[in-house]
């Protein structure tokens, strides 16, 4: 887990830096706004620690800048004790608020918790990213096996889902008549290969905005069809 850590009182930093190091972060520190902001574009960090009082630019514009780009989780450090600048630190984007001073284990605590949440959010998100084809407008739900154009559903057969989840799987990769009937349909399947020409009529009709010129389910003359995103 990588940190950065933004505060211009450079014993505090050293303080912090060398615990977290203790607990096994890579910690990164920098001692003014602007410097804070060009490190978080340029590196990925798991976590920010950043104080509101900061030269060159304080740390609620770091904290919205750093908005525009990044979804990092951002502890607010503050001397301050008003309710209205905690309030504007969460408007500005900040997911946790600690005053000054503080107790080194309520900072460890607070971190642990935040990345705590952050990684289940991020495996909830792959999760759902795993579960979900996207191509050029057209989204499959797999788990639900609907499609979408765009926000539209579409209402697909078992055969046509099939089909196009396996076409879209392998984007821009050729697929024969002969192998999309055995593939989707099975070795042992008593109909017409053309039952394939049939399918992909209907799934451009279905999803394509001009069927007789699709820009996703596309032919390959003499050979057979692909997905193009």
């Amino acid at each position: 887990m990588r940190i950065l850590i933004v505060d211009d009182e450079k014993l505090l930093v050293k303080g912090i830096k060398f615990n977290l190091e203790n607990e096994g972060y890579e910690v990164d520190a920098v001692y003014n706004g602007e410097d804070a902001l060009a490190l978080a574009q340029e590196q990925e960090y798991d976590l920010i620690v950043l104080d509101l009082m900061l030269p060159k630019m304080d740390g609620l514009e770091v904290c919205r800048h750093i908005r525009e780009f990044s979804k990092v989780p951002i502890i607010m450090l503050t001397a301050k004790g008003e309710d209205t600048d905690k309030l504007i630190g969460f408007e500005y984007g900040a997911d946790d608020y600690l005053l000054k001073p503080f107790n080194i284990m309520e900072l460890k605590a607070r971190i642990r918790a935040i990345l705590r949440r952050s990684a289940t959010t991020k495996a909830a998100n792959k999760t759902e990213n795993e579960a979900r084809l996207d191509g050029g407008g057209i989204t499959l739900s797999l788990n639900e096996r609907l499609a979408y154009v765009g926000d539209r559903p579409v209402d697909l057969t078992p055969k046509e889902f099939d089909l196009l989840e396996l076409l879209m799987r392998s984007a821009s990769s050729v697929f024969s008549r002969e192998a999309l009937l055995n593939t989707v349909w099975g070795y042992d399947y008593p109909g017409d290969i053309r039952t394939v020409d049939v399918h992909i009529r209907r799934l451009r009709e279905k999803l394509e905005e001009n069927p007789a010129e699709p820009v996703h389910i596309m032919t390959k003359w003499g050979v057979g069809y692909y997905y193009k995103i």
